[in-house]
């Protein structure tokens, strides 16, 4: 009866799209052991346990090098921002662009929407940008260079004192 009312509860959760009471409910289902990189896949069956552990298709599954980083078993995702997703497909976590129980890329801090992403090509080459920043840079020191001759300071009078500069005060006692 339990599991009953916690299934009802976890299906109005992804109706009403509230990720803070799903991420809530996916801590109890064990997403986090399940995704637990486990060993590098040594045999053919063994990449088929681990994509189907993934959720991917065992022609898709493509699983880290075992360069000794630790990535074990993890499925090596393409490099897609989040940027460069469909913004209008029906995600279960629209301001994330992800849905439940898919993986995520072993670097996703860097792939996330509040980074870096090249999702579009560069309008111009890359020869394009480096010329126009050096141009603008000696065009900069151009006129630093000319321009040094005329210094620039706020106008000031020489300061003021009474008596034309004599001395109008003393130290000693009277």
């Amino acid at each position: 009866m339990a599991a009953l009312i916690k299934g009802i509860k976890f299906a109005a959760q992804i109706s009403n799209r509230n990720p803070a009471l799903l991420y809530m409910t996916v801590r109890n289902h064990g997403w986090n052991k399940d995704f637990k990189p486990g060993k590098f896949p040594e045999t053919e069956k063994d990449r088929e346990a681990a994509a189907k552990k993934y959720g991917l298709a065992p022609a898709e599954y493509q699983p880290y090098p075992d360069d000794g980083l630790g990535y074990g078993d993890y499925p090596k995702l393409p490099d897609v921002p989040a940027e460069s997703r469909d913004p209008y497909y029906p995600y279960d976590f629209p301001e994330l662009k992800r849905n439940l129980h898919e993986p995520l890329h072993a670097e996703t801090d860097f792939w996330a929407e509040d980074r870096y992403g090249s999702a579009e090509p560069l309008r111009y080459s890359m020869k394009t940008y480096w010329l126009s920043f050096l141009g603008v840079m000696t065009g900069c020191f151009a006129i630093y260079y000319w321009l040094e001759d005329y210094k620039m300071f706020r106008p000031v009078l020489a300061k003021q004192y009474p008596y034309e500069g004599k001395q109008h005060y003393t130290f000693e006692s009277k």
